[in-house]
């Protein structure tokens, strides 16, 4: 039972430290110490499953988890997410107007140069959103 109580409390304290992972992994070794003395290993052996599952939870786990911690990774979303995406001309767009289905809607376009112009049918691609107007080119 103290194995569980020890893996709780490391837990609990990596997450009031911030997140050098390395408490969490004793906390695993702790839970998997407390997994082998629930099944009947002597105290001996709990420790020693406690020691080589910390360790291989630091060398091994905990680089890899790290790594991916500190990827940064852009959500965009609204407008944001439109930019770079494929839209249909529905109506001639050319430098000051033009209709695209965009992501399911119709949208007000024009072209992004302000001179290009495409035909409906056309396959386009939004560069810039401004206000409710795509802007778009090839």
């Amino acid at each position: 039972m103290w194995w569980i109580v020890a893996a709780g409390i490391l837990a609990v304290a990596e997450i009031l430290t911030g997140g050098s992972l390395v408490l969490l992994m004793f906390a695993g070794g702790a839970a998997a110490g407390g997994l082998s003395a629930a099944l009947g290993a002597p105290p001996a052996l709990s420790v020693g499953v406690f020691a080589i599952v910390s360790v291989a939870l630091l060398g091994l786990v905990r680089p890899v988890a790290r790594r991916h911690m500190r990827l940064t990774r852009e959500t965009r979303t609204n407008v944001a997410a439109l930019v770079g995406a494929e839209a249909l001309v529905l109506e001639s767009v050319d430098g000051t107007d033009g209709r695209i289905k965009l992501a399911g809607e119709v949208w007000s376009a024009r072209a992004y140069d302000g001179q290009s112009m495409f035909e409906p049918g056309t396959r386009v691609q939004v560069l810039q959103i401004e206000g409710a107007t795509a802007l778009v080119a090839w």
